[in-house]
């Protein structure tokens, strides 16, 4: 089961980039270069303890459905969301805001397995972890940028 950690420092408290990670329209700016839009479940606002949101984007090309649901929910601390359905075999994704030097140590991390067994092994090998790498730091950045500007 791979396993991607970002770690960050925010320049802002634990509230507001909690708020902003969980925020719908915070999550398809910051992952527009995917087309990413929130198509069923929760579609706008803050998203909380046992709601769900479907998400549809381009990923690797391909137009692709995927649905969270938030089973986690420790405000402004943490949540997780993890995958009801979609392209992996699953996720597990935690979000975690700790209070640091007047600001915020964010860590995100992403427990996955690819799908189709061996097949998916190797393409998480060859490009998928460092895909999905790219893409939690660039989302990552732009929740830093906004959370700095508040």
């Amino acid at each position: 089961m791979p396993i991607i950690k970002t770690s960050f420092i925010i320049d802002a408290s634990p509230k507001i980039c909690f708020d902003l990670a969980r925020n719908i329209e915070v999550h398809m700016m910051s992952a527009s270069k995917t087309k990413e839009k929130a198509i069923a479940g929760k579609t706008s606002g803050l998203i909380e303890l046992h709601e769900s949101v479907t998400w549809e984007a381009v990923h690797l090309g391909i137009r692709q459905r995927l649905t969270a649901r938030i089973t986690e929910f420790d405000s402004p601390n943490l949540f997780v969301d993890e995958q009801v359905s979609g392209a992996f075999k699953r996720f597990k994704h935690t979000h975690e805001f700790i209070s640091y030097q007047g600001g915020t140590h964010m860590i995100d991390t992403f427990d996955y397995t690819a799908p189709f067994g061996l097949i998916g092994k190797l393409a998480d090998i060859l490009f998928l972890k460092k895909y999905m790498y790219k893409f939690l730091t660039t989302r990552n950045e732009t929740l830093k940028m906004m959370a700095e500007e508040v």
